[in-house]
């Protein structure tokens, strides 16, 4: 019996006239997705299939699927030709072995078909109960089984028992494009899948700082990145060498306020980077009060230097919230291994929690920011995954 894959997608619906914009777009990613896996594409109204691969692929669909925003839900179901017997023989597969309560719930696009949805459901309802009442009994306001049966207008019937929810969201790439600052830490990725999940497509910027941090720690992020590239469609991770300033700093600026002008030249150099590459916002992983750096007064600083948007989906996430996600995009277990990253490199023993604007700018100005700036990203590394 042939399968077939039904995607679904929900928010698309409100887009009104701008709705076939995001359909195509997801129809692209989607395609994109798959690219690999031999199988045809076929666009209906409301929704996508799948139809024509090998069942040994099928595993490989579903995780592809789940990492494509934009998709709602996906169902795996049995295609037969619009017949009460074939419609029958699928229902009863999928009901073969099965215990409990079930409901047959029919759809009849083909309004041409006899006998109609109600009639379909109480004549398939009444077989099942013949060839399997022993284990399974009918409950139609909470069946513990619901089967649906899903009758077309081109002669097909889609007979399915289970709805996979998937990322939901917008399609990547409909919310333009964003760069994401991206530490070894379990947040900025969890950032990342946030802004995907809401149709941004990412480039990201991490910042180095060989030889206190060794080639480890960039290979940890280089593993987070690609876990986000399943997420993107692929990913482009800058790296930047950010040793040079981290030592003028520490040479330099009284050390309550180390973290706060680090963070600063950060987001002068992704800012510049940002303009560079044709993206339109700055997304870190802040989360609000968390770390001395993440105080609304930390924050305003940060923000001072740069005029793009500065986007942080985690601001009010606690910690538990965001390793949730972490755990759920498969990122926390690399996130947690032992490698020190930039953000760790002369770490004060009492960093400034609520820096004052102006004492920062008069430490900072005992540095050449300019080029320092431009040292920076002269050093840039592109990686593309």
């Amino acid at each position: 019996m042939q399968s077939a894959v039904i995607i679904r997608y929900c928010e698309i619906h409100l887009k009104g006239k701008n709705r076939s914009y995001f359909e195509k777009l997801l129809k692209e990613n989607i395609k994109n997705a798959v690219k690999d896996i031999q199988c045809d594409f076929v666009a209906m109204h409301s929704r996508y299939l799948l139809e024509n691969f090998k069942d040994e692929d099928l595993p490989l669909i579903e995780e592809k699927l789940k990492k494509t925003a934009g998709i709602h839900s996906y169902s795996i179901a049995c295609v037969v030709e619009s017949n009460i017997e074939n419609i029958y023989g699928a229902v009863s597969l999928l009901l073969k072995d099965k215990a409990g309560t079930f409901k047959i719930i029919t759809n009849r696009a083909d309004k041409t078909f006899s006998p109609d949805s109600m009639q379909t459901s109480v004549l398939l309802g009444g077989r099942v109960l013949e060839e399997y009442g022993d284990n399974l009994k009918v409950d139609v306001k909470e069946p513990q089984i619901p089967v649906y049966v899903d009758i077309r207008e081109d002669g097909k019937t889609f007979v399915y028992t289970e709805t996979i929810h998937c990322m939901s969201g917008m399609p990547v790439g409909s919310a333009g494009k964003g760069l994401l600052l991206i530490s070894g830490g379990i947040d900025s990725p969890v950032a990342g899948y946030m802004m995907c999940k809401r149709g941004m497509r990412l480039d990201c910027l991490h910042f180095h700082s060989f030889p206190y941090t060794g080639e480890a720690a960039k290979e940890k992020v280089k593993t987070l990145a690609a876990k986000l590239a399943e997420y993107n469609g692929g990913i482009n991770l800058y790296v930047v060498s950010f040793t040079h300033i981290q030592e003028e700093i520490h040479k330099h600026c009284p050390e309550e306020y180390m973290i706060t002008i680090m963070r600063r030249f950060m987001m002068r150099i992704a800012e510049r980077l940002a303009n560079d590459k044709g993206a339109q916002a700055i997304i870190t992983g802040e989360s609000l009060g968390q770390v001395a750096s993440q105080t609304i007064e930390s924050i305003t600083s940060s923000n001072s230097v740069v005029t793009m948007p500065v986007l942080r989906p985690l601001i009010a996430f606690d910690k538990i919230d965001i390793i949730d996600i972490a755990r759920k995009i498969d990122t926390y277990e690399t996130s947690i291994l032992p490698y020190e990253d930039c953000c760790t490199v002369f770490l004060p023993k009492f960093p400034a929690i609520k820096p004052n604007l102006e004492k920062v700018k008069k430490a900072e100005a005992k540095l050449d920011v300019q080029s320092l700036t431009e040292e920076a990203l002269k050093s840039i590394e592109k990686i593309t995954i």
